[in-house]
């Protein structure tokens, strides 16, 4: 694993709010605006941009946590700036603040975490975990 980031370097993702975003449960529409879950995807997607320039050969990273709390409405057609800022590297386990904004509307704040780990380990646990089914 390699690190050039501080905490507070930001990296973006802009998503365009569409159909396939809305909240649908069940097959059924809930609301016709940006779901939780779509941001969620989202916002993880937008942090893990940092995971990525920090691999090395061999490395995967891996979701730990993800916190979102929705303050406003995203509508289709909408333009969604995501940020994540980067508030810590503990050995391989990366934390960063995320917000989500149409203009100067607030969607969402929350946190992400992942953790860089060998493939080869991985995979090894995957499989063990799988034998113990």
């Amino acid at each position: 694993m390699r690190n050039s980031f501080q905490p507070g370097d930001i990296q973006t993702y802009v998503h365009v709010v569409a159909p396939q975003d809305f909240a649908v449960l069940n097959g059924k529409l809930i609301h016709p605006v940006l779901s939780t879950f779509a941001l969620g995807q989202a916002v993880e997607w937008c942090s893990r941009q940092f995971v990525e320039l920090m691999l090395e050969e061999g490395e995967v990273g891996i979701g730990t946590l993800l916190t979102i709390e929705h303050h406003a409405p995203a509508f289709e057609g909408e333009t969604v700036e995501i940020r994540a800022i980067f508030e810590q590297l503990e050995g391989p386990a990366l934390t960063c603040r995320v917000e989500a904004r149409v203009g100067e509307r607030l969607v969402a704040t929350g946190r992400t975490g992942q953790r860089i780990v060998s493939q080869a380990k991985l995979q090894a646990r995957f499989v063990a975990l799988r034998e113990q089914l």
